[in-house]
């Protein structure tokens, strides 16, 4: 009798264990989805917009086809699949690992947007990534329009992590980053513990950009990636959170090469202290290597928890 209980509760725990997989495959693909499409309407976009400029004239309908691709791409923006309640869990639990450097109280109150993303890459290339001033100039040359690193000021360790403070310089003077910042401002960069990382942009009129990351590994070659983005701009709401998404989808999608790049590597020579370069701009991930160790097993897995 007891054989039979045991066995009908495997049966059952198996169905239930399917189901999970199904649904996880399912918002897996629909995330998907919605993350090709960002590119591709991108890549519309930009067609359109060398298209128009292309003879030197716009006409009304070019005019007219460029908005509507924006209109439609921005639309696609506010179509991200909503999580199912499983992974809804899985999201609180990275916040409350996540959220424990405690926020300054008034940042919330500057609340503009967040993008969530299961990427297929392990959690310490995203670490690696984000703390490594010098890809600022290398990966998003593009985005940032040449930006330079020009000088560390200043670098201190904290208990659960560092702060380093670095000027970048605006090289054209036709980067339309110039919008909203000086040509050359001093920028900070925060670990606040192994999964948070903070990068703090002055604009103008003493206001500013603030950009949380939070990578969370979901297991030895994938990754939950949040990007929440703070600021005290008094531009319209709409509008600056509209340039924000793109922004960060530009960013994103300049990442992947990079972090695949990264994947392939020998994994030694992200998690060893002795083959990670000695540089200014490398200080703040070596500092993460001190604090947690050289292996990715000191680090709690989402998918196991």
């Amino acid at each position: 009798m007891q054989d039979n209980i045991i066995k009908t509760e495997s049966v059952e725990n198996k169905k239930h264990n399917k189901a999970q997989e199904i649904a996880f495959i399912i918002g897996r693909l629909r995330s998907g989805i919605w993350l090709f499409g960002i590119p591709s309407w991108l890549f519309g976009i930009g067609d359109r917009s060398f298209a128009a400029f292309a003879d030197g004239y716009i006409s009304v309908i070019e005019v007219f086809q460029l908005f509507t691709a924006s209109l439609f791409f921005a639309s696609w923006l506010f179509l991200r699949p909503e999580n199912s309640s499983e992974n809804q869990d899985l999201f609180a639990l990275q916040r409350s690992l996540c959220n424990n450097l405690g926020l300054k109280s008034d940042l919330r109150q500057r609340y503009m947007i967040s993008q969530e993303y299961i990427l297929p890459f392990p959690y310490i290339c995203q670490i690696y990534h984000l703390l490594n001033l010098k890809h600022l100039e290398s990966i998003h040359h593009f985005s940032l329009n040449n930006l330079k690193v020009v000088n560390i000021s200043d670098f201190q360790v904290t208990d659960n992590g560092g702060v380093i403070k670095f000027q970048t310089m605006l090289d054209s003077p036709f980067n339309p980053l110039r919008i909203w910042r000086q040509p050359t401002v001093e920028v900070d960069l925060i670990l606040h513990n192994p999964y948070t990382v903070e990068l703090s942009i002055p604009v103008y009129n003493q206001r500013r950009i603030t950009v949380i990351f939070h990578a969370v590994p979901l297991n030895e070659n994938e990754h939950y990636f949040f990007i929440d983005i703070y600021s005290d701009l008094e531009w319209f709401k709409p509008f600056l959170q509209l340039l924000l998404h793109f922004a960060s989808c530009l960013t994103l999608f300049e990442d992947l090469p990079y972090l695949r790049s990264l994947a392939q590597k020998n994994r030694d020579s992200l998690l060893k202290m002795g083959k990670v370069s000695k540089c200014e701009s490398m200080s703040l991930y070596r500092r993460f290597l001190e604090l947690y160790g050289a292996s990715t097993s000191n680090y709690p897995v989402l998918g196991n928890g």
